[in-house]
C-alpha cells in the first residue's frame, strides 16, 4: 500500500470469500441441513455440497444470499467427459448456481492438454447457457510448477471462471506459493480460488492478500468469530507478505 499502512477488511467481506464445504463423505442429509444453516447465518458466499445434496441445500438456503455449489468430476477428475456434461446437467436442474469440477488429472500429467481443455469446455460451455460459473480444480499436490501454470493456461482458454488449488482430499492443499503463481497465470478476469488447509481467519486472510477471492472451509464457524472480533477491535487487515496459510488447526 502507497500509505505503508495494513489494509483494513470487513467480516463480511471474509464471509463472502467462504464456500462453506459439505462434501465429506460420512455426512448425513441432518448435518448437510445443519451445514446450509450455518452458512445462511454468517451470510457466506456460498456452501459447497455434494452432488446428491443440491437439492437439499438449495431449499434450505432459498431466498437467503447464500448460492449453492457442487461438484463435478470429483473427487479424481476421472470421469468420462459425458458423465461430467451430464452431471453438470443434472445439478443445475437441482438449483447448482456455481460448479466446482476436477480436471483430468492423469491426463494432464500425461501431456495431453487438448484432451483436458475439451473435458473443461464440455462442462463450461453447458454452464454458461445457464449463467452457471465454473471453478476448475487443479490438484496442485501432484503437479510441477511448470503444469500448474499451464493447466491455469488451459482453463483460460476453456472459458473457466475460476482456478482451484485442490480438491481438499489430496494429501496437500493450498499453499501461498500455489496461490500467487495462479494468480499471475491466468488474466485478472479470472479468479482464483484456494482450497485445503484455510482453516483460520490468518489463512483466509492469507489468501485474499495475495489475489484469492474464495476459499473452500470446513472452520467457518471459528473463523468468522475471530472475524467479528478483529473488525470490533479495529484489528481486521491484511498480512502485507503472507509467508504461509497460518495455523493449520
Amino acid at each position: 500500500m502507497k500509505t505503508g499502512q495494513p489494509e483494513k477488511v470487513t467480516a463480511k467481506d471474509i464471509a463472502k470469500m467462504i464456500d462453506h464445504s459439505l462434501l465429506r463423505p460420512q455426512l448425513t442429509r441432518q448435518e448437510v441441513i445443519e451445514g446450509c444453516r450455518l452458512a445462511k447465518e454468517y451470510d457466506v458466499a456460498s456452501v459447497c455440497v455434494k452432488p446428491c445434496d443440491v437439492q437439499v441445500a438449495a431449499e434450505v438456503l432459498k431466498g437467503s444470499d447464500v448460492l449453492v455449489t457442487t461438484v463435478i468430476g470429483f473427487p479424481h477428475g476421472a470421469h468420462r467427459t459425458e458423465v461430467k456434461a451430464f452431471e453438470a446437467v443434472k445439478a443445475m436442474e437441482d438449483g447448482a448456481v456455481e460448479l466446482d469440477m476436477v480436471l483430468n488429472i492423469g491426463r494432464l500429467l500425461s501431456r495431453e492438454f487438448d484432451y483436458v481443455e475439451q473435458d473443461i469446455k464440455a462442462v463450461v460451455d453447458i454452464a454458461h447457457q445457464k449463467g452457471v460459473i465454473v471453478k476448475v480444480i487443479l490438484e496442485n499436490y501432484y503437479l510441477t510448477d511448470e503444469l500448474k501454470e499451464l493447466a491455469c493456461k488451459i482453463c483460460e482458454k476453456a472459458g473457466a471462471d475460476f482456478v482451484k488449488t485442490s480438491t481438499g482430499f489430496a494429501p496437500g492443499g493450498a499453499t501461498i506459493e500455489d496461490l500467487k503463481l495462479m494468480r499471475k497465470s491466468v488474466n485478472p478476469s479470472i479468479q482464483v480460488k484456494a482450497a485445503g488447509g484455510v482453516r483460520t481467519l490468518e489463512g483466509a486472510l492469507a489468501v485474499r492478500a495475495v489475489g484469492g477471492v474464495r476459499f473452500g472451509a470446513t472452520a467457518t464457524k471459528s473463523i468468522m468469530e475471530d472475524a467479528y472480533k478483529k473488525e470490533a477491535a479495529g484489528t481486521l487487515v491484511l498480512p502485507v507478505e503472507p509467508k504461509d496459510l497460518g495455523p493449520s488447526k
